[in-house]
């Protein structure tokens, strides 16, 4: 099975990839928003029919009481938008910490806060999909 993460942002969208044949996940990229979900949406869903994915993971960045806010909402709304312009099955995924997570990986790895901003989204989209698939097995 072929899969895209997504972390959807208010600036940019990360995006990961995993392909079962090699059961690795690693970061393909960002899509800028520029105040316009629905072109983001129309661009990711893009990335997955060119990729032949068979399922898309979106980011829900849940509070950590599990609480939705505005970015929950607003990452609702781009899961939908996907979802519309796809023939493939797009999953909500509590995203919690991730962009945290990954905030101090590159730190551990000696990324500067400002050369992580080309990667965090990609970063936080690897993790995402990553437990995923962990979650399910694979």
């Amino acid at each position: 099975m072929r899969r895209l993460g997504v972390d959807p942002g208010s600036a940019r969208v990360g995006l990961s990839f995993m392909d079962e044949g090699a059961p690795i996940v690693v970061p393909i990229g960002t899509v800028e928003v520029n105040k316009d979900l629905a072109r983001a949406a129309r661009e990711v869903a893009e990335v997955a029919r060119s990729r032949g994915v068979d399922e898309v993971v979106v980011g829900l960045p849940l509070s950590l009481s599990g609480q939705e806010g505005i970015a929950a909402r607003s990452a609702r709304r781009f899961a939908s938008m996907l979802e519309a312009g796809l023939d493939v099955p797009v999953v909500l995924w509590d995203e919690r910490l991730t962009t945290a997570q990954a905030q101090r990986g590159l730190r551990g790895l000696g990324v500067s806060s400002k050369a992580q901003r080309n990667v965090i989204d990609q970063a936080a989209a690897t993790l995402l999909l990553q437990s995923y698939v962990d979650a399910k097995g694979g």
